[in-house]
């Protein structure tokens, strides 16, 4: 078992697993009714404290969380906004790059800086990105004193201004490479950096995706959050999430392990929706990435899932793992129907195509003048059908997560709406900024041989 720190720089784990708290913190009814009201970084304080076991004092935690906030446009940080009676947005796109993934990146680079420092260490960062946890990385992590990062994103399969704003980012601790195939190419590549123990610790590999147990934590504070404020735990809630790798409803998964009252998860899959038919079928089954409106959602591979099927197999590791290696060598696997059935219990999914995807950016703007990004329609759709059959209860408040600013994805959006989002002022000169990236093929040889050579940590580099 490791500490917080520990848990936090390693990212992944020596044998190529995910880590989970041993157990879970868990609010009292009373614990819970007392956060209603505060603000975001007093919520997040409390939320996550239990699980650093005293690894970073109380107040220099406060601090670290109160100064990531401070950069969000919003001072709700992600405030809610009523679509109609009983569907709400969650809009979780007021951080510096427009992306949910702010949220928690702004938090984790801070931790990394003060973790280092304190341990005179510095570290070599990687990640994959199908469009957002890039930029959101890039910006966290740009110009800390202790760390280089290195951030893989697949070549033309993300949108203009998601390319942008990574390559824009010309910090010399940064370092973006755009890989010739697609995302999963590209985190097959991270997950096998990180397999090659020599590599590793040459290196001192750390991880900034999801697959970082630190970015689940700061993302269960907002499902705290959003829940208090519409009544728990008076009152159960219900939350619809576009899902690509599974980190972002697994947050959920874990606020309800903590004892926020969640009735149901609603997973929102586009076109690439081995999610929608695993929760239908029971099993997973691999097929290929389609290129769609919602690009940071094209994954057949959901990296965090792992972390759910270990509580489905009851946190058995054996089991866990064989059920992985049969994906690895058959690309699929199945669940026992006990096993689908507890998923059933609380996940339902919903599959919604590019067609589906734009009448539902057409209809909300139509119905409550709010303009949606693709990757937020997807849930809204999801939450839409769940809703209509009747999966839960119709008392029970349901929150679609707006994922993304409808900025970083204008041609989709004026297609579906007739409107062309604007980006924010701060970023109005986006498309003018220089671009700095290097191309390179989906060969572990060649990313291997480029980190190595740019990292302060790497060949003939000072450590």
């Amino acid at each position: 078992m490791l500490g917080f720190e520990e848990t936090l720089l390693a990212g992944l784990a020596r044998d190529g697993g995910l880590y989970v708290p041993e157990s879970w913190p868990s609010f009292s009814a009373d614990e819970l009714r007392a956060m209603a009201g505060l603000p975001y970084s007093e919520l997040a304080a409390r939320v996550m404290l239990p699980f650093l076991g005293g690894a970073i004092e109380p107040a220099a935690f406060r601090a670290l969380v109160a100064d990531a906030y401070a950069s969000f446009d919003h001072a709700a940080v992600t405030p809610l906004v009523q679509l109609d009676h009983g569907l709400w947005l969650m809009e979780l796109f007021h951080g510096p790059t427009l992306a949910f993934k702010d949220v928690a990146l702004q938090l984790l680079g801070r931790l990394f800086d003060h973790v280092l420092a304190k341990n005179g260490r510095r570290i070599t960062v990687v990640g994959a990105t199908s469009g957002d946890t890039g930029s959101a990385a890039l910006e966290a992590c740009r110009d800390r004193a202790h760390l280089d990062i290195f951030m893989l994103h697949p070549k033309g399969r993300t949108s203009a201004i998601q390319r942008r704003q990574m390559t824009s980012v010309l910090a010399p601790n940064v370092f973006n490479i755009a890989v010739e195939g697609t995302f999963d190419d590209c985190q097959d590549l991270v997950k096998a950096m990180f397999n090659d123990s020599g590599f590793r610790d040459e290196l001192q590999l750390s991880a900034v995706n999801s697959i970082n147990w630190a970015r689940i934590m700061a993302q269960i504070v907002y499902y705290v959050g959003a829940a208090v404020a519409l009544g728990a735990p008076d009152r159960a809630v219900a939350f619809s999430v576009p899902t690509g790798n599974f980190g972002n409803i697994y947050a959920a998964y874990g606020a309800r392990a903590m004892g926020v009252p969640i009735e149901r998860l609603v997973v929102g899959s586009n076109s690439n929706d081995i999610l929608t038919r695993f929760f239908t079928s029971g099993t997973m089954a691999a097929a290929g990435v389609t290129p769609t409106l919602s690009p940071s959602m094209d994954i057949q591979i959901s990296s965090n899932f792992e972390r759910l099927l270990f509580d489905l197999h009851q946190r058995q590791s054996g089991a866990l793992s064989d059920a992985m290696a049969r994906f690895r060598s058959a690309g699929s696997f199945s669940v026992a129907p006990s096993e689908l059935a507890t998923a059933r219990a609380l996940f339902t999914a919903y599959r919604a195509d590019d067609d589906q995807t734009r009448a539902t950016i057409a209809r909300v703007w139509q119905d409550s003048g709010q303009v949606i990004d693709p990757h937020t329609a997807v849930g809204v759709h999801a939450a839409r059908a769940a809703r209509a059959e009747g999966v839960l209860s119709e008392s029970v408040p349901l929150v679609a997560l707006a994922c993304a600013h409808a900025a970083k994805f204008p041609e989709a959006v004026k297609t579906a709406c007739g409107v062309h989002p604007a980006l924010p002022a701060r970023l109005a000169d986006l498309e003018q900024r220089p671009e700095r990236v290097t191309v390179l093929p989906a060969d572990l040889g060649a990313i291997q041989d480029f980190v190595r050579r740019h990292a302060r940590l790497g060949a003939g580099q000072p450590a």
